[in-house]
């Protein structure tokens, strides 16, 4: 027996030291597991924090102008942007032991186990606010294990690279609060149309219970069942010491209004500028579709709401409802390119297209003043004199002759200046110019001023025959504007990625490109526009919408069978309007033919209304100003019976005078240096008669 009983005992310690090693050995196997899941969690480093949010557009001043989501409002605020109530409401009756835990809560999790055992069914969750982030951030809903083990090292991802305030930040701008609301925010807004930064304790305690059950806890579904949550809530919220017994019966007993409203505008402000906003994203800033629908973004754009107001408002005054014309309109602030305003139809619901930005239409004679700005680089001055007639031009290289015509076939039949030429469109003028600097000339010089669209080398393109797009015209007649300096159109100024990180920033910068005395000096030649002083044989171009502007202007119209243009600026902004048919539809009615001109004159005077009315400054160098007669060019006397006071670049102003007005006892002033044998003109004379 004796002998028995030792070899029992041997064995008896044999068993438990295999059972101790084996022990041990899945001690360390487990170990080794731990620490690689840790190291691998390490390595993998910190997952993003990032959940599909709308997107926000905002105008020049802060306001929102719009959003892009999926039918799902979502927005990202900061836990400091947050109600202290509602995040106090929340860590309770979720997990009231956050702070303390790595992600699981070993004591809860044991406590549901036993409870569920006892009523052998699922009765008692005990997942942690980083269990339930990781959850929403990452995975389906189902109930696999994998789908568990997935979650739980997502969790230990989550602990170990974030703090617990980013993931209380997180947790709270994720959750579902029911009706298309996800986080705090958008579920404030939309219960209680007010920031979750302002809820009262009474709002919190009922919001923080909608997440159990969103179609059972919502107010809106069943307010007695929501007061039921709210109040297990507060008294949580009074056993884990946040509030007072009092604090929570008052705020049990406070009743609430709801309102039940997405606050965001059913019809978004500006939408074909919103378009363009988010055109610029993907083709400027380089993000994909999904980033800037549903990245969380917060654009901060050039929009100025006053102005696009004003600037809808004079396209629904002036174009007829009953019209299917379309209008393209874009305004700019001159000295930085931010667009302030743009129309890019009559209907953003029956067509998207924006003929603002994608339509390529032709200017008509708005191209002149490049031409002309080509021409003063070649020693033309406002003084410089063609005749104008009617005119077929030859070519000795095979091309056929091109016989352009004026406006209703009228010409001066004799000599006209070309600060005439230019304030009443004569085409015969700008043809021989463009001839005379060569066709490649006005190519060239549409490149320096950033059109970007084909331009064909034809005679006619001095007459604007060759599409451009509305939005690179304001931003040529820009480059007059602001002296020379090349301000491309901008349409954002900042984005924010959903973390308040900012990834784009707008850094001003301009780069010279003309000569500052030419800038004003065909500056001032387009205020003639809306000058009589300079009618001719035909009124100045401007003459219908004088009687509507009371400050100094600059511009050009332009015209063709299917297109009306009007383009000029003050010192403080460049508009640029078309008006045509999308099927270049020719414009036969009379009244179409002036839509333009009169929307951008009503336009600009609603939207500089209130600003100091300011003048053109000519440059401190470069320039001389003269009276002149503008009927042949020359120095001005005291009998000519129009005097107008004209600016030339330095050195090329006249040196005669005038002497067509002077009585035969008179004698004329004497000339201030000796002028030109032969006129410089009568170069281009051999191909036109």
């Amino acid at each position: 027996m004796e002998i028995m009983t030792d070899q029992g005992f041997r064995k008896t310690v044999k068993y438990l030291r295999a059972i101790i090693i084996i022990s041990l050995i899945g001690m360390i196997c487990m170990l080794i597991l731990l620490l690689g899941i840790l190291g691998y969690a390490k390595i993998l480093g910190a997952p993003p924090l990032a959940v599909p949010q709308s997107t926000l557009f905002f105008a020049d001043d802060g306001t929102l102008i719009g959003e892009s989501h999926s039918g799902q409002k979502r927005y990202w605020v900061g836990l400091k942007e947050i109600s202290p109530d509602l995040v106090n409401a929340t860590v309770s009756i979720e997990d009231k032991n956050f702070f303390e835990h790595h992600g699981f809560d070993y004591k809860r999790i044991a406590g549901a186990v036993l409870a569920d055992m006892k009523a052998f069914a699922k009765v008692q969750g005990a997942s942690t606010i980083t269990q339930q982030y990781a959850r929403n951030l990452f995975l389906e809903h189902d109930k696999t294990w994998k789908r568990k083990l997935t979650e739980a090292f997502y969790t230990i991802r989550l602990e170990m690279n974030y703090t617990k305030q980013d993931i209380l930040e997180g947790y709270l701008n994720t959750i579902y609060y029911g009706n298309g609301a996800y986080g705090v925010e958008a579920a404030s807004q939309y219960y209680y149309g007010k920031k979750a930064a302002d809820l009262t304790l009474a709002e919190a305690s009922m919001l923080a219970g909608i997440p159990k059950g969103p179609g059972i806890y919502s107010p809106l579904a069943s307010m007695e069942k929501a007061k039921t949550r709210q109040s297990i809530i507060l008294q949580t919220m009074v056993k884990n010491g946040y509030i007072s017994k009092k604090a929570a019966q008052t705020a049990s007993l406070t009743p609430l209004t709801l309102t039940g409203v997405h606050t965001t505008q059913k019809v978004k402000v500006a939408p074909y500028f919103q378009d363009a906003v988010k055109n610029a994203l993907k083709n400027q800033l380089h993000l994909d579709d999904r980033t800037i629908a549903l990245g969380g973004l917060k654009v901060f754009t050039t929009l100025n709401r006053k102005q696009q107001e004003a600037a809808e408002n004079q396209v629904n005054r002036f174009v007829a409802n009953s019209s299917e014309i379309q209008i393209g309109l874009v305004a700019m602030d001159p000295k930085n390119g931010y667009v302030h305003a743009m129309v890019g139809g009559r209907d953003y619901e029956k067509s998207p297209f924006n003929r603002a930005v994608q339509a390529i239409r032709q200017p008509g004679s708005a191209i002149k003043p490049l031409l002309y700005y080509a021409a003063l680089e070649h020693g033309f001055t406002p003084s410089s004199t063609m005749r104008s007639e009617f005119t077929t031009f030859h070519f000795d290289n095979g091309q056929a002759d091109y016989t352009p015509h004026n406006f209703n076939n009228k010409y001066a039949d004799g000599e006209v200046t070309l600060a005439q030429a230019l304030a009443v469109s004569d085409n015969i003028f700008a043809v021989k110019t463009h001839l005379f600097l060569g066709e490649e000339t006005l190519i060239e010089t549409a490149k320096k001023f950033g059109l970007s669209t084909k331009m064909a080398k034809v005679p006619s393109l001095a007459l604007g025959t060759s599409g451009v797009r509305v939005i690179e015209m304001a931003g040529a007649y820009s480059l007059l504007a602001n002296g020379g300096k090349r301000v491309n159109p901008i349409l954002i100024t900042k984005v924010e990625d959903y973390n308040g990180n900012v990834i784009f920033e707008r850094k001003d910068l301009t780069e010279k490109v003309l000569d500052p005395a030419k800038a004003f000096v065909l500056t001032q030649m387009l205020t003639g526009v809306f000058d009589s002083k300079l009618n001719g044989y035909a009124k100045v171009t401007g003459s219908t919408v004088i009687k509507d502007i009371t400050r100094p202007y600059a511009g050009k119209s332009g015209s063709t069978e299917t297109d009306s243009w009007m383009i000029g600026y003050s010192p403080q902004l460049v508009t640029a309007v078309w008006a045509g048919y999308d099927m270049g539809k020719p414009l036969e009615v009379t009244v179409e033919k002036t839509y333009a001109k009169n929307v951008w004159a009503n336009f600009m005077e609603e939207a500089l209304e209130g600003k100091p009315v300011k003048a053109f400054k000519p440059p401190k160098d470069g320039v001389v100003g003269v009276y002149v007669n503008p009927v042949n060019g020359k120095l001005a006397t005291k009998d000519c019976p129009v005097r107008r006071f004209t600016y030339f670049v330095a050195g090329t102003e006249p040196a005669e005078y005038c002497t067509d007005h002077l009585h035969h006892s008179d004698k004329a002033p004497a000339k201030k240096h000796e002028e030109k044998k032969v006129p410089w003109y009568k170069k281009i004379m051999p191909w036109g008669h």
